[in-house]
């Protein structure tokens, strides 16, 4: 018995498959706030006067001649 003989066509069919792959970029924007305390040292001076009346006996009144004892 013989066998027919058997061939095998093969038909290719080219299918293209894009794959997308999109870079992103993301910008940041920060802002840094230093804040800076000072402290200035300052100093102040003081004069001070004290004043005093020391009355040494009678005061003279010139409207009235002394006596002979001074009074």
């Amino acid at each position: 018995m013989t066998h027919p003989q058997q061939y095998v066509k093969t038909n290719i069919f080219n299918k293209v498959v894009t794959h997308v792959h999109p870079p992103h970029t993301t910008t940041v924007y920060k802002l840094h706030i230093n804040h800076q305390h000072y402290f200035p040292y300052t100093e102040s001076c003081v004069n001070e006067c004290c004043k005093t009346h020391t009355m040494c006996g009678v005061p003279v009144n010139p409207c009235c001649p002394q006596g002979p004892f001074g009074f």
